[in-house]
């Protein structure tokens, strides 16, 4: 048997890297995370968990901690304009709250639980290279307090994010979907909505929605969603105020705002999404955002990286052949994403596309979704087990 530095090597240490870790150093795996950031900071990345990932948190032992440490429940999700709000904890398949934190504080709670349950982390350390196994260990070249050490792993799993360089050094083709939408996001104090509902507001149509997904104590996080030449980009503190009045043009109520401060970054980010078809090849990963990015408008990013983190660990675990382990991960994440990306095209196609086509299919739609809300593919919430079949489309677009 070959001898290795590691068993696993990740390449990242927020959501992905660190949970995995975690699961696999339970199980007796010896686990180096690789971080590059010393202290995490506010990106404006996703913090909302659907009930289908917060299911996928439970799985994986972590719901309780980040519910402690940094989490908030929020069980209901009101789409304004298509009738009452909806509770999560009784409308979907896994009878659960969705769940807000503030991103990096979540990095901070995992990375920490990774270290727990006996994983080697090192901050502050960038991975340079990594070279596939083909029938060899992979290694990855990583430089520390400017010494550059090359390690051996029976794995390494690439869980950097939407930029990833993971896809680089493994030769992965990425496919990138049509450049849609674009968003902006900023955080909010002292905005005192009501604080166990999330809130969506969208303008059929108009390519335009707006969010705001409360954390507790007065803080919540708010998006703004765009086509391309709908509104000018929103970019740093300066647009603070024109974030507002583009969110109550939107459709929030100004009064949600009455007394609100705009804290940390305020940026515009494209939406469009980029995926590998199989995100593994010869001792090499990806999970998360770097095997696929989903186009953030749908808030799926979270629940699908536990997702990859779950399938990958059972396999690993379950099976000493880990070529055949990570290329069964591999084929099972192809469905998932498959089945999600579909949802996400007709979601787009229903709400968002444009022309007279589009407007007569949403005025021939529209009012049988308003009392069948049933007709709209429930993935977003219910997971990715949800149908995306022809007779799913049909129905939702009110052909059958």
């Amino acid at each position: 048997m070959a001898n290795y530095d590691y068993d696993v090597i990740t390449v990242g240490g927020g959501l992905g890297g660190s949970a995995l870790a975690k699961v696999l150093a339970e199980n007796g795996l010896r686990v180096l995370v690789i971080e590059r950031e010393r202290q995490f900071k506010d990106r404006i990345r996703g913090e909302w968990m659907a009930p289908w990932g917060v299911a996928e948190a439970q799985n994986l032992g972590l719901y309780d901690t980040l519910l402690e440490r940094c989490g908030h429940e929020t069980p209901f999700f009101d789409t304004i304009g298509m009738g009452p709000a909806r509770d999560l904890r009784t409308t979907t398949p896994q009878q659960l709250p969705s769940l807000t934190f503030y991103h990096c504080a979540m990095q901070e709670v995992l990375i920490e639980v990774a270290r727990n349950a006996g994983a080697v982390v090192w901050r502050g350390a960038s991975v340079c290279d990594v070279r596939l196994g083909h029938g060899h260990p992979a290694i990855a070249t990583v430089e520390l307090d400017g010494a550059v050490r090359e390690l051996s792993a029976r794995l390494v799993v690439s869980a950097d994010g939407r930029s990833s360089n993971g896809r680089t050094w493994g030769g992965f083709e990425a496919h990138r979907g049509k450049q849609r939408l674009l968003g902006a996001g900023v955080m909010f104090e002292n905005m005192f909505v009501q604080e166990d509902k999330n809130l969506l507001v969208m303008l059929p149509g108009v390519q335009r929605a707006a969010l705001l997904f409360p954390q507790g104590r007065g803080r919540v996080r708010s998006y703004i969603v765009y086509g391309p030449h709908e509104i000018g980009r929103l970019q740093g503190m300066g647009d603070a105020d024109r974030f507002v009045e583009e969110c109550v043009r939107t459709g929030i109520p100004r009064d949600s705002f009455t007394g609100v401060r705009a804290v940390g970054p305020l940026a515009t980010f494209d939406m469009t999404e980029s995926w590998i078809d199989n995100p593994y090849r010869d001792g090499f990963a990806l999970i998360g955002d770097a095997a696929a990015s989903t186009d953030p408008t749908w808030g799926q990013g979270l629940s699908l990286t536990l997702r990859d983190v779950r399938v990958l660990s059972e396999k690993l675990i379950a099976n000493p052949d880990w070529e055949m382990a990570a290329r069964t991960y591999a084929a099972e994440h192809e469905h998932y994403l498959k089945s999600m990306l579909t949802a996400h095209g007709w979601l787009f196609d229903f709400f968002f596309d444009l022309g007279p086509e589009a407007a007569a299919r949403r005025a021939r739609a529209l009012p049988l979704l308003m009392h069948e809300p049933e007709r709209a593919p429930d993935h977003n919430f219910s997971g990715p087990e949800m149908p995306s079949d022809e007779n799913a489309r049909r129905r939702f677009f009110a052909d059958d």
